[in-house]
């Protein structure tokens, strides 16, 4: 049950600018890499919550007085620290996607390195896995899910060709889908597009979007003022929503301005964006496609 390196790990924390007796968040604990550096920075006074629904995660438990892991998912970010009495913090770390240690464990399903039943579930909770949303969805939600999710220009052929061959048998593992797909899997680009399928289904399978959506608004109910948020994201679909989000607080639109043409925006920009070195890339792939920004409310 290894997990492997944390990313961008001293940036992400710096981020936070820790204060001794603070309480703070790891809303994606994992192996506990992002939350063992925050607690090396507290004093015996500050407090940690982690957040982690994969019911993996729960056997890395920091044995540590000033830690709790909340073993669910962190859209109820509010719901569960109010829980533990706790109405607003002085910051929080997410650090979202898929941890290496789901990506190595081949019955999870996420890697396309593995033939696996079709999953992706990162929690083993949820109803929905990749198996239904292959042999149950319909032509227009396989397509919005390819397109919206993999951003792949051809989702209306891969639905269709989905469709065909499920009506003959049921596709049922990771290896299954991509013979199914073998004709849009050219060799030169093969591995990208696979990863942008697997993406798009891992996506729509756990919510993605819609739970980093119910999140972002959570952190500024739960954020102190001059609490800091630090987000890494992974692609391009997950860095837009934090970015519109820390730049003016919504995801579509703009704010609405004043007589004066004056608007007020709910965080501050700490820093500009961070990306791992190349040293760090060469240790940790995964951090190859990794970006963050932090934010600091106002």
């Amino acid at each position: 049950m290894e997990y492997h390196n944390p990313v961008l790990l001293k940036e992400t924390v710096d981020g936070l600018n820790i204060k001794p007796d603070g309480i703070y968040v790891d809303v994606t604990f994992g192996g506990g890499g992002h939350s063992k550096e925050i607690l090396s920075r507290l004093g015996p006074n500050g407090k940690l919550f982690g957040f982690d629904q994969d019911e993996d995660a729960i056997a890395n438990a920091l044995p540590d007085d000033r830690f709790t892991l909340i073993s669910e998912n962190f859209r109820y970010i509010k719901r569960f620290l109010r829980f533990y009495g706790v109405k607003q913090v002085d910051g929080i770390l997410a650090d979202l996607g898929v941890s290496s240690h789901q990506f190595d464990v081949p019955e999870r399903g996420f890697s396309t390195r593995f033939d696996a039943g079709l999953d992706m579930r990162m929690s083993k909770k949820n109803d929905l896995d990749a198996y239904k949303v292959i042999n149950e969805y319909d032509d227009a939600n396989l397509k919005r899910v390819f397109y919206d999710y993999g951003e792949l220009k051809n989702a209306p052929l891969l639905s269709r060709t989905i469709i065909e061959a499920r009506e003959k048998r049921a596709i049922s593992t990771t290896d299954d889908l991509k013979i199914v797909l073998g004709k849009y899997l050219p060799e030169k680009v093969k591995n990208k597009v696979l990863a942008q399928i697997y993406q798009a289904i891992r996506i729509e399978v756990n919510q993605e979007m819609d739970v980093l959506k119910e999140f972002l608004e959570q952190s500024l109910e739960v954020l102190k003022p001059e609490g800091r948020l630090s987000v890494i994201s992974y692609h391009s679909l997950e860095d837009r929503l934090v970015k519109r989000f820390m730049k003016n607080g919504m995801f579509e639109g703009e704010p609405e301005r004043d007589f004066f043409g004056n608007f007020s925006v709910p965080f501050k920009l700490v820093g500009k964006l961070i990306v791992p070195s190349d040293a760090e890339i060469k240790i940790n792939n995964r951090a190859r496609s990794a970006k963050l920004r932090i934010a600091e409310k106002k």
